[in-house]
């Protein structure tokens, strides 16, 4: 099986090429090469740009398929397909549940839910724009190859090598263990995937050639965010207490990891990913694997969280009151 992986040295793609690799799958690689140069030794690789539209290097060889990880603009889309053409049999697809409505959906909503409308007029890439221009993407890439089209929409992906902060801020916060202020409601559903698990569908996608839509959400038994955090302690062998804090208490990032007041958006229907082959690594075992990794690396500070002195002022404000002392001549316990 030929594998051609547009993007695939960071995350996700990383992942992918790695799970690919290990099925004895052929990868050929493409993009800048501008990070992790050192991985994969002997993988074939393609040099070129998607923003400034240089697929040169596309233009010789045939896949069994192509797994696009870095497509965000039609642009980049439409591009790879005009010089890729029918020298790959299956195209799929990595887009987001950032393509769906907002509202009026409900718990356990599957791949036929009503997507937004599709942007087109923008490069911007903003909170805004991000699943609509995803949205044609997608479109383009069903028009174009039809029964040969495969589209993942993972839900937020969590894994070694993720450099946002989602899932790795909760894993080290919970490491320190104590009072942890919790910007949000614990009971909030969350769904995470574990990338491992992404990119093992992925190859079975593409092996078993299958067309469609598929959500790409884990852990395999439901959570909240206080049990994904509670799960996180133990597997640092620490205990914490959570302190819900109110948003209109405390200043902030817009996009907290994993806080989503829309609730729905965190229950979304797997089954037909699970029965096409999405593994369920357990939660614990993705959290103690970015711990490690996190602390590899040596726990560079993260982007959109509260600081240790942020949260620290945060639970001043919300500390336990003090017990009120006792009444003159009241009975003690003896």
């Amino acid at each position: 099986m030929r594998v051609l992986v547009l993007g695939g040295t960071s995350f996700v793609g990383r992942a992918i090429v790695d799970a690919a690799l290990e099925s004895g799958a052929d990868v050929t690689l493409f993009g800048r090469g501008r990070t992790g140069a050192e991985l994969f030794p002997g993988v074939p690789r393609l040099l070129g740009d998607r923003d400034s539209g240089d697929y040169a290097a596309l233009g010789q060889g045939g896949w069994d398929a192509v797994a696009d990880v870095s497509g965000y603009l039609p642009r980049h889309v439409g591009q790879a397909m005009d010089v890729l053409g029918d020298r790959v049999g299956r195209y799929l697809f990595i887009s987001s549940h950032a393509v769906y409505r907002r509202e009026g959906i409900a718990p356990g909503s599957d791949e036929d839910t009503p997507r937004r409308p599709a942007v087109r007029d923008t490069e911007e890439l903003s909170e805004e724009t991000y699943g609509p221009l995803k949205v044609a993407c997608e479109d383009d890439v069903t028009a174009r190859y039809g029964a040969r089209a495969t589209i993942v929409r993972p839900g937020k992906v969590a894994g070694p090598y993720d450099r946002s902060s989602a899932f790795t801020y909760w894993v080290r916060r919970a490491a320190r263990g104590g009072r942890v202020a919790v910007p949000g409601d614990p009971r909030q559903p969350v769904q995470v995937v574990d990338s491992r698990d992404l990119a093992r569908l992925v190859v079975r996608l593409i092996a078993d050639d299958r067309p469609g839509a598929f959500h790409a959400v884990g852990p395999a038994e439901p959570t909240t965010l206080g049990g994904l955090i509670h799960t996180c302690a133990r597997v640092a062998g620490t205990e914490v207490e959570l302190v819900p804090v109110p948003p209109s208490t405390a200043p902030l990032p817009a996009m907290f990891p994993l806080i989503r007041p829309n609730w729905p958006t965190q229950q979304r229907d797997p089954s037909r990913a699970r029965a096409a082959g999405l593994p369920a690594t357990p939660l614990a075992t993705t959290a103690a694997d970015v711990l490690a990794w996190d602390r590899q690396r040596g726990e560079p500070p993260l982007e959109y969280t509260f600081t240790p002195a942020q949260e620290r002022a945060v639970l001043s404000a919300h500390a336990e009151p003090a017990h009120p002392p006792a009444p003159p001549n009241a009975p003690t316990a003896g």
